[in-house]
């Protein structure tokens, strides 16, 4: 059948539903997919997107009728959908978006957890499979469907991440963004009686009516900073809409940066795990390897995306991982990314520590001044990286060709990479005073927008 090629990505696959992304297209998933990995039952969940329910139905019934049983948990976070794979030792297929628009649908793909389908494995093959009809046959005996309420078990799972009973009571402001965390976070409060919890937009509603998804966006995290400050509360918390990323402000109403926050969480593994195994991602700050090196941790910086973080993960039996984007993986949760479980490991950091996390990120500002990341539109990443290479390879002291490229120089370090999911080039910048990171991102970007 026809299908666009572009919407079969690095991670997953992903488009607008209606446009480039059609209930067929879930139905031909279905089929490929079992294809490809050939298994006998396979989980699958959705997210609370206005089109997910369509798709979802389409997709079982792509695998049913090449003879595939299904386990429907039905609508879930994305963490919880990894959790009923682990648990159940299966292959699955959750119907997310993630944190883009209303508009796009797509399809998360695991193979094992926590090996999911990437565009190097499996992916483009399901493409391939799509394109060329190359389906398995329809069964005499379609697949059979079975409903499993995961709720209580996930919950069991995150509480047992840590001694939950000391936790020392907190006021926490909470923003789902109408994702699909605010049921499991009800859940969970529930056992956790010392806490005291503000919501914000907790009900699932697809069309995202109060504010975008991606709480990297200040526009979407603003309210949220703001209320924290007004509420007097000690913590604000954010996640995306599938709920397997976690971001978090502090009692001032500031934006954690995931690099802090990998920094910080490295040191409390390293308590729990002596010389314990860190991967990080390229773009980070120097922060992450400084501190995982202090408290005397082994520290491996990889490839952006959740694919080839769970992998170097299990390659190097590291106890945790920590992108600058807000995903954090978890030894203790299946090598896996989760909302829910930075949430408990931060909040017991703070329960044991003699600093408040403000006080922890005002120490980190004053010797590492980072950028952010910054994104351009309508330029070539090729181009771009090309150019890069040419002004400032033979200046830098290191060049690194990890995920686009990386220069470390005199007082400051940079990345330049492509997007693997939207037409972008991305830059993350750090240095030694807040000036020099303004001069210098402000002259990298000049480069790039050229």
């Amino acid at each position: 059948m026809k299908v666009d090629p572009g919407i079969f990505k690095a991670y997953d696959i992903r488009g607008v539903y209606g446009t480039s992304l059609f209930d067929e297209t879930a139905e031909a998933v279905g089929k490929a997919f079992a294809k490809v990995l050939s298994p006998t039952t396979v989980i699958v969940g959705r997210d609370a997107r206005v089109s997910s329910p369509s798709l979802h139905d389409h997709l079982i019934k792509g695998l049913t009728s090449v003879g595939v049983n299904v386990i429907d948990v039905g609508m879930v976070s994305t963490d919880m959908y990894y959790y009923a794979c682990a648990t159940k030792k299966l292959p699955g297929i959750m119907v997310t978006a993630s944190h883009n628009p209303k508009e796009y649908n797509g399809f998360k793909m695991v193979k094992q957890i926590p090996y999911l389908l990437s565009g190097d494995e499996g992916i483009q093959d399901i493409r391939k499979l799509i394109e060329t009809d190359d389906f398995p046959p329809t069964a005499a005996t379609p697949g059979t469907v079975e409903d499993w309420s995961i709720m209580n078990g996930f919950i069991d799972k995150i509480l047992s991440l840590v001694d939950y009973k000391s936790l020392k009571p907190m006021k926490v402001v909470i923003d789902t963004a109408n994702g699909m965390v605010g049921p499991s976070l009800i859940e969970l409060f529930k056992h956790l009686p010392q806490l005291t919890l503000v919501p914000m937009y907790f009900d699932p509603d697809g069309t995202f009516p109060n504010h975008g998804g991606d709480p990297l966006m200040e526009e979407n995290r603003r309210e949220l900073m703001e209320r924290v400050v007004s509420e007097k509360a000690d913590l604000g918390f954010a996640f995306d809409p599938d709920g397997d990323r976690f971001f978090c402000i502090d009692k001032k109403g500031r934006f954690v940066s995931g690099d802090f926050m990998t920094a910080i969480l490295s040191q409390y593994f390293l308590k729990k795990y002596p010389g314990a195994a860190i991967v990080y991602d390229i773009r980070a700050s120097h922060a992450v390897p400084d501190l995982i090196a202090k408290a005397g941790g082994k520290s491996f910086y990889n490839r952006v995306g959740h694919a080839f973080i769970k992998k170097r993960m299990m390659d190097e039996k590291a106890v945790f991982g920590g992108e600058v984007t807000g995903h954090y993986y978890f030894q203790d949760f299946f090598f896996c990314d989760s909302g829910l479980a930075p949430m408990m490991y931060i909040m017991d950091v703070l329960s044991h520590a003699d600093q408040t996390l403000d006080q922890m990120i005002d120490e980190l500002g004053k010797t590492y001044f980072i950028s952010g990341e910054i994104n351009t539109k309508g330029v070539d990443a090729k181009t771009v990286i090309q150019k890069i290479r040419d002004l400032y390879g033979p200046q830098a002291k290191e060049v690194l060709d990890v995920d686009g490229i990386t220069c470390v120089m005199d007082g400051w370090h940079f990345n330049v990479r492509g997007s693997n999911t939207e037409p972008l080039v991305r830059l993350n910048l750090e240095a030694t005073s807040q000036s020099l990171m303004e001069e210098k991102r402000d002259e990298v970007l000049a480069v790039i927008r050229d």
